[in-house]
């Protein structure tokens, strides 16, 4: 978990909710902390903000290279606890 805020929300995949025009559903997107780099996939709605010890590897790199080309780069360069 990070303890330092504001976390930057980078929005990936982006809904409107039903019947409404302005309140928006964050489906995939990432939360990222400017002071240590580290970031938290945001997946089906959903923060993903484990310790480093508790986050699956694979998957979150999956994550990465899914969206790589809307992620900043110094999320794919340098974020932890890992990049590409």
């Amino acid at each position: 978990m990070d303890k330092y805020y504001p976390l930057e929300l980078f929005e990936l995949d982006v809904r409107f909710r039903e019947g409404s025009d302005k309140d928006t559903l964050i489906r995939e997107g990432i939360l990222f902390c400017g002071k240590c780099f580290r970031f938290f996939p945001i997946v089906d709605e959903i923060p993903i903000m484990l310790p480093d010890e508790l986050r699956e590897r694979q998957s979150e790199i999956e994550f990465l290279q899914k969206w790589r080309n809307q992620i900043p780069d110094k999320v794919i360069k340098h974020g932890n606890p890992w990049h590409l």
